[in-house]
């Protein structure tokens, strides 16, 4: 077992019967933070906080490792307060490296995806489990 998939909560999905990944709640009070686990194949990463040039390093070696070993990796983007360009080059080279899809980008990221036309590029899904089934 993963270290952190005991905080991992699953519940039953009505429509297929299968255990679906409940949200992670990261504190991003104290800076950036990363979850991962490994979900239906897909690698799931789940980041909360603030990504700038001198923060993105934990997400980078999550992100960099993921895309080599796993054919979909999942960012849960919900929880990031703030992001810049440093976050958004990481994202760019992720996606170019692997199967990159980002679920439930939060308003302030959504805004940079958009600002920027990487929304047209990435996969954007709404929940982790259609982001690892597309």
């Amino acid at each position: 077992m993963f270290w952190n998939e005991a905080a991992l909560s699953t519940r039953t999905s009505s429509a297929t019967g299968t255990l679906a990944p409940q949200r992670i709640t990261l504190d991003a009070a104290y800076g950036p933070d990363v979850r991962q686990y490994e979900y239906r194949r897909a690698w799931v990463i789940v980041a909360a906080g603030e990504y700038d040039m001198g923060s993105t390093t934990p997400l980078r070696e999550a992100l960099h490792t993921a895309a080599r070993q796993y054919p979909k990796v999942v960012l849960d983007a919900s929880a990031v307060t703030f992001a810049d360009s440093a976050l958004l080059n990481l994202l760019i080279l992720t996606h170019q490296t692997g199967s990159l899809r980002i679920v439930a980008p939060s308003k302030q990221v959504r805004r940079l995806f958009e600002i920027s036309g990487v929304d047209s590029v990435m996969e954007i899904r709404q929940t982790i489990e259609e982001a690892a089934a597309s």
